[in-house]
């Protein structure tokens, strides 16, 4: 069976206690299924601005993103078992700038409607949307779903990578960083901790896993940061070969109640030369990558 990853964005949009809801059209996976606004985040494309394009699409709203508020992430099995898909789905609080509610009936969805909670209950929802919304979760009824169309042949010279990394902060204020090993993109810099995320793998999991093959350290997650978008169209690394490269990468606080010594072990497969604990102003003397740079800024503001 072929492994294949996508991204998805999604919008939670309220206006007067009610949020709004698309539903699929015929040619949609879930014909007549409602759910979040919008849809699949192209190569290279910022989730931010996948988001917003989708969004205004499907609905003829003008959005602005106020702020990152879910991901998770579910594997389906697409024709004949043949491809497991795995798909990281963001959902982003938003707000209305300008446009018209309209439905969209050339489009994956054919309908857009405002409704309250109540009425949403009543209405097939996808599992995702009802569980972003804090609804009941509700299981489709068989046959809901239309034979998936065969995806197209993955690109021998892209590569998408999902990770999730983390501002990983102790009691001290200290915060643990990742130095990035010879022969991988901005090799010497020190970075966050974390990484690409296992196929079938919840992002929180993915983190708290590298954080004890990176760092040696047992952390919590307490809040969901935001996102970062990394796009090298000629990234050189163990391949061997510049490879299309367009990294998602969410972020997280994480804290480490009971810190020690910070030890890369032998799992984290060769991409992390070292690890330490750092006060903020020891790092801001680092060759850090800037990722890393933006998210210790905000220990600071």
């Amino acid at each position: 069976m072929e492994l294949r990853r996508v991204v998805a964005v999604y919008g939670v949009l309220w206006r007067e206690g009610r949020f709004l809801l698309v539903r699929e059209a015929a040619a949609g996976e879930f014909p007549g299924v409602w759910r979040l606004p919008g849809g699949g985040v192209a190569h290279a494309e910022h989730p931010e601005h996948a988001v917003v394009r989708t969004v205004a699409r499907q609905t003829g709203l003008a959005v602005t993103v106020t702020r990152l508020r879910a991901v998770t992430a579910d594997v389906t099995i697409q024709g004949d078992d043949e491809v497991a898909l795995h798909t990281d789905r963001l959902a982003f609080e938003l707000s209305v700038r300008d446009g018209t509610l309209r439905d969209a009936p050339d489009g994956p969805t054919d309908e857009a409607r405002w409704v309250t909670p109540a009425e949403a209950s009543r209405l097939p929802l996808t599992p995702f949307s009802a569980e972003l919304l804090g609804l009941p979760v509700t299981p489709l009824p068989a046959g809901a779903r239309r034979p998936a169309e065969p995806l197209p042949p993955a690109d021998p010279d892209r590569r998408l990578r999902f990770g999730a990394y983390g501002l990983v902060t102790d009691p001290a204020g200290r915060v643990l960083l990742t130095q990035i090993a010879d022969g991988y993109p901005g090799a010497g810099r020190w970075h966050l901790p974390g990484g690409g995320t296992d196929h079938g793998e919840q992002p929180t999991t993915g983190l708290l896993r590298e954080l004890v093959e990176e760092g040696g350290q047992l952390g919590r997650v307490v809040e969901l940061l935001g996102v970062d978008n990394l796009h090298n169209p000629a990234a050189l690394g163990p391949e061997g070969r510049p490879l299309d490269w367009h990294g998602v990468r969410v972020i997280y606080r994480v804290l480490v109640d009971v810190p020690t010594d910070a030890v890369v072990t032998e799992s984290a497969g060769g991409s992390t030369a070292k690890a330490g604990w750092f006060t903020p102003a020891e790092a801001a003397d680092l060759p850090l990558t800037g990722i890393a740079a933006s998210a210790i800024g905000q220990l600071t503001r």
